[in-house]
C-alpha cells in the first residue's frame, strides 16, 4: 500500500480539522472530536497488523495537524485535549517502532510524548506514556528502567483511581520483577493485577485501553511464567488468552501463540510445539511479521534447533521460516 494511500484512509479525520487554505481562527471541541477520529483509526490499524514504518509515518503526520491546531485560538480545554491527541499520535509512532525493533527512535518519541501528556494534564494519556516506557524498557533489556517506568505507572492518577488501570500497572510490574528474577515478587503482582481488574467496571475509556481485558492480562500472565520457569502454566495462561483475543487483534493473538508455542517447547514437546509456532503465520494472514514478533519467533526457532535439529518437523519449519523471513 502506498504511504500516500495509507495516510488519506487512516488520518483523513484528522486532516480534515484543519482545510487547506481555509483556517478558521478558533478551534473546538468538533475539531479534536474529527483529530480523535483519525487517530483512533491508527489504534485499529496497529490492532490488526502491529507496527510499521507506515504507521508511524501517520502518527506523525496526524501529530502535526494536531500540533497545527495549538496555533490558533482555543480555550483551556481544547487546548489540553489537543496535547493529549499530540501525545497520543506520538505514542503510536513510537509503539510502531518498538514493534518494528528501532528503539532509539522509539525512545525519542517517548520522551517526546510525555511532554506532551503533562501538558495536557490528562491521567490516561500519562499512563499510557508510563507504560509504553515500560515495555520500551523491556525490548532494550534495561530491567531497573523497566521497573521504575512500572512503578511510575503505578503512581498515576489512572491507576489509583479506575481499577482497570491498575491492573494495567501492576502486570507491568509484574512483568517487570520477573525480568529482574524476582519470580515472588512477580506473582504477587501478577495477582494484585488480576483482583484490580475483576474490579474494574465498563466505563467510557480512550480507545487505546480496547486491547487490555482478561484476554491480554492472561497473555501477559503467560509471559510471565515463561520467564519464572513455570512452563505448563503457561501454558494452561497461553490457551486462555487465546480463546478470548478477539479474532480483529491478529497482533495480539500471533504473539500469545509465541508464548503457547514456547512454553510447549520448554515441556519437551517440539513436535507440537513447532506445529503451534506455525500458526503464527496463519493468525498474520501473509503480513510481514513486526519485529518484535520476528525476535520471538527467532528465538523460538533457535531453541528448536538445539533441542530437535535433525527431525523432519525441525527441517519443515526451517524452510518455512526461511519464506516467511523474506516478505518485505
Amino acid at each position: 500500500m502506498l504511504r500516500r494511500d495509507f495516510i488519506a484512509s487512516t488520518t483523513g479525520a484528522a486532516a480534515a480539522a484543519v482545510p487547506v487554505g481555509k483556517q478558521r481562527w478558533s478551534v473546538g471541541m468538533t475539531d479534536v472530536a474529527r483529530a480523535a477520529a483519525g487517530m483512533n483509526q491508527l489504534v485499529e490499524a496497529d490492532d490488526r497488523q502491529g507496527g510499521h514504518t507506515t504507521l508511524a509515518a501517520a502518527a506523525l503526520d496526524g501529530r502535526a495537524e494536531v500540533l497545527a491546531l495549538q496555533q490558533r485560538n482555543a480555550g483551556e480545554r481544547v487546548r489540553r485535549a489537543l496535547y493529549a491527541l499530540a501525545a497520543e499520535y506520538t505514542t503510536i509512532a513510537a509503539w510502531s517502532c518498538i514493534d518494528l525493533r528501532d528503539l532509539d527512535t522509539a525512545r525519542k518519541y517517548l520522551h517526546e510524548s510525555a511532554t506532551f501528556a503533562g501538558l495536557s494534564q490528562d491521567a490516561a494519556t500519562g499512563m499510557r506514556v508510563w507504560v509504553n516506557m515500560a515495555m520500551l524498557a523491556y525490548q532494550r533489556k534495561d530491567w531497573p528502567e523497566q521497573l521504575a517506568a512500572a512503578q511510575a505507572a503505578n503512581a498515576c492518577q489512572a491507576a489509583r483511581t479506575d481499577p482497570l488501570f491498575r491492573s494495567m500497572g501492576r502486570v507491568r510490574l509484574a512483568l517487570a520483577h520477573s525480568s529482574l528474577g524476582d519470580p515472588r515478587s512477580a506473582q504477587r503482582a501478577l495477582g494484585a493485577a488480576q483482583d484490580a481488574l475483576q474490579k474494574a467496571a465498563e466505563e467510557d475509556r480512550p480507545r487505546w485501553t480496547a486491547f487490555y481485558g482478561p484476554a491480554e492480562l492472561n497473555h501477559l500472565a503467560a509471559i510471565i511464567l515463561n520467564h519464572n520457569g513455570e512452563s505448563a502454566d503457561a501454558e494452561a495462561m497461553a490457551h486462555r488468552a487465546l480463546a478470548r483475543i478477539p479474532a480483529e487483534f491478529q497482533r495480539n493473538r500471533a504473539l500469545a501463540t509465541c508464548q503457547l508455542a514456547t512454553a510447549q517447547l520448554r515441556q519437551g514437546d517440539p513436535e507440537q510445539a513447532t506445529a503451534t509456532a506455525a500458526t503464527v503465520f496463519t493468525v498474520m494472514e501473509g503480513a510481514p511479521l513486526p519485529g518484535r514478533m520476528r525476535t520471538l519467533i527467532g528465538d523460538f526457532h533457535r531453541e528448536l534447533l538445539r533441542l530437535a535439529p535433525s527431525t523432519m518437523y525441525a527441517r519443515d519449519w526451517a524452510d518455512r521460516m526461511r519464506t516467511e523471513w523474506s516478505r518485505a
